[in-house]
């Protein structure tokens, strides 16, 4: 009998601690994990407080998650700036500080999907090529470090890749030309960097993707016609970089395309009147460039603007009248040109302050023309023989 009541008691005690250790996350990516967080430092969270030896990775561990059946890790999330409790501990101000740097036996979790590292400002040193590597991985995003180096050159083969956040790091070389092959990628933002050299030909072939981010970096020559076949662009933000040629017309059959930026670049040549007439798009920023010719006059009540900024370019000619049929217009911003003529008057140029067409050839309002016409008149009147002249 007491036997029997031993092993009642026994056998369901050794099978829930052999179930727990078959639960736990395998000794290998725990190494792998505990070898990361030694080469980073957070001094003021305690974000690694959880992270320890003999403890088990997918239960306890800030920041991790496993798949529950094969209790492989699946997810590294580590933000500085979410809206985390751990982060209350900040205050107000809500952001995170972390130093040193990603040691390459993250890319022993062979089974991640998601490696977040982002907005630790102090995070530097280069993303390991190795990371290239990682099957499975969906997101990548390390926005809002110090790293610097290259991207992997074999980044292209994540294939199951959906969003690459890199922005605001001091990354350096060129966008990687087998970029061009995540063909499930949905989100791409590499802006804020020192990124130089030409945007990949190819473009094009991410047909996927719905936000292209290259602004703040350092890329020359011109953007690729490819774009034009994104068919699922939504957002196009080009600015603050030194690309040049023309503008590709092919920008204006992009039936999604809402946002468009290419501001404070050295864009030539005239606007082509496909991309001005595309009415999907609600933000277009042309400003600071080298723009020429007319401002197309394609508009109608189709045309629904949040910005509509071509200022400091070399644009002449009139302010298109078929702008006042547009259906909205928040900011427009035509200053800094060579434009000429009277302003259109109605919606919206009723709304909008003198600054959004100061510093052109001869622009002028119908009110500025009535009082000028008046005064002009008045000086006639007082000079008779200047009557005269003038009737002649």
């Amino acid at each position: 009998m007491g036997v029997f009541s031993f092993a009642t008691i026994a056998l369901p005690l050794l099978l829930a601690i052999f179930s727990g250790a078959a639960n736990a996350c395998s000794p290998s990516e725990r190494e792998a994990l505990l070898t990361l967080s030694s080469s980073l430092k957070e001094p003021y969270l305690g974000i690694f407080d959880s992270w320890q030896q003999g403890t088990d990775c997918c239960s306890s561990w800030y920041g991790i998650s496993c798949d529950p059946t094969t209790h492989q890790v699946t997810d590294v999330s580590l933000r500085g700036e979410s809206e985390d409790p751990i982060l209350q501990k900040l205050g107000h101000s809500k952001s995170g500080y972390m130093t040193g740097w990603i040691n390459p036996s993250i890319c022993q979790l062979d089974k991640l999907n998601t490696l977040i590292i982002a907005d630790w400002k102090g995070i530097a040193g280069e993303i390991p090529p190795c990371v290239a590597e990682l099957p499975n991985l969906r997101v990548l995003d390390l926005i809002g470090n110090s790293l610097t180096g290259k991207i992997p050159e074999q980044i292209g083969n994540l294939q199951k890749l959906t969003v690459l956040n890199l922005a605001d790091n001091k990354l350096t070389g060129e966008i990687p030309s087998s970029i061009v092959q995540l063909s499930s990628l949905k989100h791409l933002d590499l802006s804020n960097n020192l990124l130089a050299g030409e945007i990949p030909a190819d473009f094009g072939n991410l047909k996927m993707l719905s936000r292209a981010l290259l602004s703040r970096n350092q890329l020359t020559g011109t953007i690729p016609t490819s774009i034009g076949n994104m068919y699922r662009l939504a957002d196009l933000d080009l600015a603050m970089n030194k690309l040049s040629g023309q503008i590709p017309a092919q920008l204006g059959k992009m039936k999604v395309l809402a946002t468009l930026n290419l501001d404070n670049n050295m864009f030539s040549g005239a606007i082509p009147p496909a991309v001005m007439g595309n009415s999907g798009v609600g933000i277009f920023n042309f400003s600071r460039n080298s723009l020429e010719g007319n401002i197309p006059d394609v508009f109608g009540p189709k045309s629904y603007y949040m910005v509509l900024d071509l200022s400091f370019n070399n644009l002449k000619g009139p302010v298109p009248k078929s702008l006042s049929s547009a259906k909205y217009v928040g900011h427009l911003d035509l200053s800094h040109n060579h434009l000429c003529g009277e302003i259109p008057v109605g919606t919206p140029f009723d709304h909008l302050e003198a600054s959004s067409f100061d510093g052109n050839d001869c622009l002028c309002d119908h009110e500025v023309k009535i009082k000028f016409l008046g005064i002009f008149l008045k000086f006639l009147g007082e000079v008779p023989g200047r009557v005269a002249f003038a009737r002649a």
